[in-house]
């Protein structure tokens, strides 16, 4: 009989599917995240283990779990673990993409809107009892409409979220490593090297994975490369953006605002971000949809008995 174990509660249409195929599964209930020093005790004699992005999948834990043949990312990212080792190991990781798409553009432009429309600043001036009545400058913002939209990382999410700016009839600029002839095609997107993007977008959106080339893509020089005018929204990864550099920017107003759903060392903030009022922080919820998530344990739970079965997951991160 396998043994596995889940990191965290899921939605229970992946842990039934779970449950079914292993009557012994273990499943951190906490609503805290589990300790490291946990964490490396749960996974000892387990086959596979279904995790989240938050736990690090490192050299030492697959020691621990040295029966482990599979690795089931509860995310379409994967830079929590250490995929060179775990194949290596003949290690199977897998995770969840595709489902999440839709739901994490739609982050993007609530962030997008939240910000320039300045809706969080409106509504704690409501809630506090500030609101007289119609004023001609109360909260100006930023239109939408027309403006130049520019995607950095044009993958499924980057052109979902291009996609549904045609409502808005905007100008996408993207950057990306290849050229996406039928994103060009179909929407009109030029595709240009990020200095140019930055320098001619009024919103800027990340849409990267993390990788070493994507560590602090956007530092001090970039932030100074942006519009006087533009935002800057991030529903990738935490460390794509220089977090010190972006509080220091927006404290000095060199942009007008930032709308983050990640964190460079996710969950602490860096000093002073939550001090401004430009900034609008959202606690990772770019799938937090009840479709999107419960997709995601099916599909999770799904690859992770396939693995284990000898059958072949539908999303295998190290096919090699």
């Amino acid at each position: 009989m396998h043994k596995v174990f889940v990191t965290r509660r899921i939605p229970q249409e992946g842990l039934d599917i779970l449950s079914a195929a292993f009557p012994g599964l273990e499943v951190y209930a906490d609503d805290s995240p589990i300790s490291r020093d946990e964490l490396l005790n749960k996974v000892r004699g387990k086959d596979g283990i279904l995790c989240l992005l938050s736990e690090q999948i490192d050299k030492e834990l697959m020691d621990a779990a040295n029966t482990l043949r599979v690795i089931a990312n509860y995310a379409v990212g994967y830079d929590n673990i250490d995929v060179v080792e775990a194949t290596r190991r003949g290690i199977i990781v897998t995770n969840t993409p595709g489902v999440l798409t839709g739901a994490t553009a739609e982050m993007a432009w609530a962030l997008l809107f939240s910000v320039s429309r300045r809706v969080v600043e409106a509504d704690r001036l409501v809630r506090k009892k500030g609101f007289r009545g119609w004023e001609p400058m109360l909260l100006l913002g930023e239109g939408v409409s027309g403006k130049t939209l520019g995607i950095v990382g044009a993958g499924r999410i980057g052109q979902a979220m291009a996609r549904m700016s045609r409502g808005f009839d905007m100008r996408v600029l993207y950057f990306s490593r290849s050229r996406k002839e039928d994103f060009e095609k179909n929407l009109l997107a030029e595709k240009v090297e990020l200095d140019t993007l930055l320098r001619e977008s009024d919103f800027v959106s990340l849409h990267v994975p993390l990788t070493q080339e994507t560590y602090h893509l956007i530092g001090q020089r970039e932030l100074s490369l942006m519009k006087k005018t533009a935002y800057l929204i991030n529903t990738s990864r935490g460390p794509v953006i220089d977090e010190k550099a972006l509080v220091e920017t927006l404290r000095e107003k060199k942009i007008p605002g930032a709308g983050l759903d990640v964190y460079e060392e996710e969950p602490v903030l860096a000093p002073g971000l939550t001090e401004l009022d430009n900034v609008v922080l959202a606690p990772h919820l770019g799938s937090a949809t009840t479709e999107t998530r419960r997709n995601m344990a099916v599909m999770a739970a799904e690859d992770l008995i396939a693995a284990l079965r000898d059958e072949r997951p539908k999303n295998v991160v190290n096919p090699e």
